[in-house]
């Protein structure tokens, strides 16, 4: 198990290394990743980014749910009112999702995922619980749906067994 009396001679270890020093609230890369909690698929390791560089959001199955959109939601207005406006230049939406994800195993439990969801259990189908890459299409047309013009969004498939992502939907402009 790892203690707090571990956790605070890691920190310590950060710490020293100083890398935190001058970081900025926004992300210097102007990326949000929508990940999954899966200790496998930590983004910044997966994606290779360095601290400060994109905000990452992680829930079951890195799915982009009501809660997601609100959480996008607050995040833009931390935005607006640390530059009194909305972020300027691009800003990318990331949406990564894993194989061998857990969020399969809870399709044995619809009721619990059609509240996740906030879905009549009998829509969850178009969920695409079971497939990965089906399930960022999915999502990446939930946010074209829910992003201002301009957003460019983007999905990925991480592959736990080769440690490859796959672009499954190219980075593209949310038009007006």
């Amino acid at each position: 198990m790892i203690d707090t009396d571990e956790l605070a001679k890691r920190n310590a270890g950060f710490a020293d290394g100083g890398s935190f020093a001058g970081l900025k609230l926004m992300p210097s890369g102007s990326l949000t990743v929508i990940g999954c909690v899966d200790p496998r698929v930590d983004p910044s390791d997966v994606l290779g980014l360095k601290l400060g560089e994109a905000a990452v959001i992680r829930n079951v199955g890195g799915r982009v749910t009501p809660a997601t959109l609100r959480t996008l939601e607050m995040l833009s207005k931390v935005v607006q009112a640390r530059t009194a406006g909305p972020r300027p230049g691009d800003v990318h939406y990331a949406v990564l999702h894993h194989t061998d994800c857990g969020i399969t195993d809870l399709a044995a439990f619809p009721e619990l995922l059609a509240d996740y969801f906030d879905v009549p259990a009998g829509d969850l189908d178009a969920r695409a619980v079971t497939d990965p890459v089906t399930a960022v299409r999915v999502d990446v047309d939930i946010l074209k749906q829910e992003l201002r013009a301009g957003a460019i969004v983007s999905g990925l498939v991480y592959d736990v067994a080769t440690g490859l992502i796959e672009i499954v939907v190219p980075p593209a402009r949310m038009e007006a």
